[in-house]
């Protein structure tokens, strides 16, 4: 690996193409460096993990609108969408765009947390419908998706879009144009360019995670994605981008992150060296964000050791200062703490989570969120009784930079009220590569027959499994073999008319 230094440069100073942070990436994009056993392995569990919250996902509300708008944009040898015909074929952005809501809406895919937050699932919509579209194989799709998370991960452990209230989905549009070059097989220079179209148009606010939360949570980073395959398209026309993007005078660092005296650190493999940076990544055992993933565990540990929650007189969860500040107290969010809060929100209150993780010693995609559990009044009373504090040495160890000492956990100490404390705590879930129980294939075919239960027919069911582990040795054009269909009956409609 190589940590590549960043700053601004006045526009009087010449920055050579070549030294610029876009072109760095570009050149690991456009390498053709060998492939890892272990990387092609973790990619198919990937798609397998984002197949199965897609799915659980086809009826909720986002999901059929973006649908709608998809199915609007036919296309002859497009793309696939989830649970449509896969006879069917619609304009690639537009599936990314229908696909990636899908994969996004639940909240229960996997992530990557350093300097930044993100979502490295949020590439493979996009690669694969552009990769539909295209005929490429097999091996072209892992090869795209591999560096795509090469990428994202990388800039996530560099650059800290939440410090300026930038959106993490500024880091997607990157790593989705970065994918695409290496899938599409094409040169530094277009993907250099493609690179810095797709940064310059996916930078947005983080209200779109801060207050009453909406679905635009869900649509972001497939808007993200379908800009970036919108990028790549112009550059490969001959067009070309806002330059530097990263080291630029006016560029994003010198006016919307740290300005003019930025300096930050990127790391990313050498030019030819083996990208591995997806078997960093973790999935998610339970709906909700990753940061609430070991709380959750620790909540259902903790249940054992209290005869009544009806004795708990207040709880205090010390953590880091992104949970803190992100889902816990220190947000300032009244709506975190309101049961009639948007589902989006709840997912992003620890607060909620982890009383009803407390009360129920369980957690489920649909039921740890309906309207009656949230105001269930035993549940309010343990929720309003939570705060939570950042503790400086949960801090530094959410930001260790070695993956087997970094950890989202906390300390957690319950008061009762006859004075008695009860304290656990807890580094990394359980479902976490180093946690307990590690996720390996066989939990992401069994989260995926959990959250498809009577959507998908068991045929159709065995019939993906079986090609998503083939992956590799899929042939060109068949990959819209990787599309779930479901019973046309099953599927909802909107009936409100858009423009499309």
């Amino acid at each position: 690996m190589i940590n590549h230094k960043v700053k601004v440069y006045p526009s009087k100073i010449h920055l050579p193409k070549k030294k610029q942070l876009a072109w760095k990436i570009a050149e690991i994009a456009s390498d053709n460096s060998k492939l890892r056993k272990e990387s092609i392995e973790m990619v198919i569990n990937r798609i397998i993990d984002n197949a199965s919250v897609a799915i659980a996902s086809l009826n909720r509300k986002s999901v059929v609108s973006s649908r709608e708008m998809a199915l609007k944009h036919l296309r002859k040898n497009g793309a696939s969408l989830f649970g449509v015909n896969s006879k069917l074929k619609f304009d690639c952005e537009w599936a990314a765009w229908s696909n990636g809501t899908a994969v996004r809406e639940l909240d229960f895919h996997d992530t990557f947390l350093a300097a930044d937050y993100s979502h490295p699932g949020d590439n493979i919509p996009p690669l694969l419908a552009v990769a539909q579209q295209n005929k490429k194989n097999g091996l072209d799709l892992i090869r795209g998706i591999i560096t795509a998370y090469e990428v994202q991960v990388n800039l996530v452990k560099g650059i800290c879009l939440h410090k300026h209230k930038v959106d993490h989905i500024a880091h997607l549009g990157p790593s989705v144009a970065a994918g695409l070059g290496s899938m599409l097989k094409l040169n530094t220079e277009i993907i250099y360019q493609a690179v810095q179209q797709a940064f310059h148009t996916t930078v947005s606010t983080r209200q779109s995670r801060k207050g009453e939360i909406s679905s635009w949570k869900a649509y972001a980073p497939a808007h993200a994605g379908k800009l970036a395959i919108e990028a790549v398209d112009r550059v490969m026309r001959g067009e070309g981008a806002p330059s530097p993007i990263y080291e630029g005078e006016d560029s994003v660092i010198a006016r919307i992150l740290d300005g003019k005296n930025a300096k930050y650190t990127v790391p990313l493999p050498k030019k030819g060296e083996s990208k591995k940076a997806i078997l960093e990544t973790y999935t998610k055992e339970y709906s909700a964000e990753y940061q609430s993933q070991a709380l959750i565990d620790l909540a259902k540990k903790l249940k054992n050791k209290i005869s009544s929650l009806n004795q708990i007189k207040k709880i205090d969860i010390y953590t880091s200062h992104h949970t803190h500040h992100v889902i816990g107290t220190g947000a300032n969010d009244p709506q975190k703490m309101d049961p009639n809060a948007s589902r989006e929100t709840l997912d992003h209150s620890i607060m909620y989570i982890f009383a009803v993780a407390l009360e129920d010693g369980t957690w489920h995609h649909v039921k740890s969120y309906t309207k009656t559990r949230a105001k269930r009044k035993s549940t309010i009373k343990i929720w309003r009784s939570i705060k939570t504090h950042e503790d400086k040495k949960w801090t530094r160890k959410y930001h260790d930079p070695n993956p087997r000492k970094k950890a989202f956990g906390a300390k957690v100490i319950i008061t009762l009220k006859n004075g008695k404390k009860i304290t656990e705590e807890q580094d990394v879930a359980d479902a976490h590569p180093y946690g307990s129980r590690p996720f390996k294939r066989k939990n992401y075919i069994e989260k995926f027959n959990t959250l498809t239960e009577n959507i998908l027919s068991k045929k159709e069911s065995k019939r993906f499994l079986k090609i998503v582990q083939n992956l590799r040795n899929i042939k060109s054009g068949h990959l819209d073999k990787l599309n779930i269909e479901v019973k046309k009956s099953i599927l909802k409609r909107n009936s409100k008319k858009g423009i499309f």
